[in-house]
């Protein structure tokens, strides 16, 4: 299986969300599956990538042309596509992904994300989607979301496409049984 993980390219406040990276990071291996992600050395992006290389893992990263010429490329990942834009970016992680979570990070994480849910909402994505919730760093949101239903914005069907959780075990449990339906 292939998990999207989206996150941040800065390490975040506290150290607890370095540590949840690299633990996310030991869990894909763990089950055999396969990193996709943004393809950057830095921040929480660097930290996941490379917790998944040290033991063992693949990493596929999709990096738009500019942000290579910023120098933000890792370059000791499986592999490495080339996309134009970060539209495409989003669009690719999509089709490769069997699986799209969210780590703690900052406005590009919560677009690419949102974007991953609401495709599923609409038929066009069948991967789960999963806040990594450390921290409580996704709560609010969790808070809106429910909110959204409250006010009949959004179903409670398809709230529950969507999962909040700090565990690893609920997250299986969350992926095996998306995936059985």
């Amino acid at each position: 299986m292939r998990i999207a993980v989206y996150c941040g390219a800065h390490l975040g406040a506290d150290p607890l969300y370095q540590e949840t990276a690299k633990k996310l990071g030991h869990w894909i291996v763990e089950k055999n599956h396969e990193l996709i992600y943004g393809g950057s050395k830095l921040g929480l992006m660097g930290v996941i990538a490379d917790s998944v290389l040290e033991n063992g893992g693949v990493v596929i990263g999709i990096m738009p042309k500019f942000l290579q010429d910023r120098e933000r490329l890792h370059t000791g990942l499986t592999h490495m596509i080339t996309v134009s834009d970060l539209d495409e970016r989003k669009k690719a992680m999509m089709q490769q992904a069997d699986v799209c979570i969210a780590l703690p990070g900052g406005i590009g994480t919560l677009e690419e994300i949102a974007e991953a849910y609401s495709w599923a909402r609409v038929g066009q994505n069948n991967s789960p989607c999963i806040f990594f919730d450390v921290k409580s760093y996704y709560s609010p949101l969790q808070k809106f979301f429910d909110q959204m239903v409250e006010q009949k914005f959004l179903s409670y069907e398809d709230r529950q496409l969507v999962l909040f959780t700090e565990s690893l075990a609920e997250m299986d449990t969350f992926i095996k049984n998306h995936h059985k339906k």
